[in-house]
């Protein structure tokens, strides 16, 4: 095995979150309780569970969205180890611009920023030359099924699946060490469902950390390299992909 397959770039520990319902009494709702995970270089980490286990709250706080009400979760950025969850605003934000995407199910943008520009933007900001940004936004926009008539228009009007694509081919524009992934294939068509397959396979041959929601068997059976169980019984379950773990996905 690599030495690249055993490198840590991702590790959670005790981490808890709750919601308070202020409307409603000031009802707390648990979300998920000391969830410990470590996610590997080159390695796709799926999480599983029932639907309202609290996945899209996990994946969430990895990426800081969620401030979790205790634990730590350690990214690997720049040769430093940072804590997420004590981490100050500005220190989030490069790990965002440098080490860790997030492909969301839903596109958020300037309404009136094309599309090739929207695309190119994170590898702009980290200083890749505008000219061969784009170049690879083109590259991946036509991977994806864009038509190229629809680079210079704004995708605030392109259709769900369009807009997917977009958020793909945008998420997938710098090497990122570590990829969130929230349903990613969720609105797409077989064919589309592959090119994103690939995409991944091929985020992992370079060694990123994955870690996704992927509810279609298909996509999960061809890219997880281990289910974590999300839930209040079963949190701290993580499990490499056996003959068992195939059986309740």
């Amino acid at each position: 095995m690599k030495d690249t397959i055993m490198t840590i770039l991702v590790s959670v520990d005790g981490l808890s979150k709750a919601f308070t319902l202020h409307t409603q009494g000031g009802a707390e709702i648990e979300v998920f309780k000391d969830v410990s995970l470590e996610v590997l270089a080159g390695e796709c980490v799926c999480l599983h569970g029932p639907s309202g286990a609290g996945k899209s709250t996990l994946l969430r706080s990895l990426y800081a969205n969620y401030k979790p009400d205790a634990g730590q979760i350690i990214v690997q950025h720049g040769g430093e180890s940072i804590d997420l969850v004590s981490a100050e605003p500005w220190e989030v934000l490069e790990v965002r611009r440098h080490t860790m995407g997030y492909v969301s199910q839903f596109l958020r943008v300037i309404p009136r920023v094309v599309t090739i520009d929207v695309v190119a933007e994170p590898a702009i900001a980290i200083g890749i030359p505008a000219d061969e940004a784009h170049a690879k936004a083109k590259a991946l926009l036509a991977r994806l099924s864009i038509p190229e008539r629809l680079w210079s228009l704004a995708p605030a009007t392109f259709s769900g699946g369009e807009q997917q694509r977009v958020n793909i081919a945008r998420g997938f524009m710098v090497n990122y060490p570590v990829l969130l992934l929230d349903e990613p294939t969720a609105s797409l068509d077989s064919a589309n469902r592959r090119s994103v397959v690939e995409l991944i396979n091929e985020a992992k041959a370079r060694g990123t950390a994955i870690v996704g929601i992927f509810h279609d068997e298909e996509v999960r059976e061809a890219v997880a390299d281990r289910l974590f169980e999300v839930g209040h019984s079963s949190v701290r379950k993580s499990r490499r992909r056996t003959a068992t773990a195939e059986a309740v996905a």
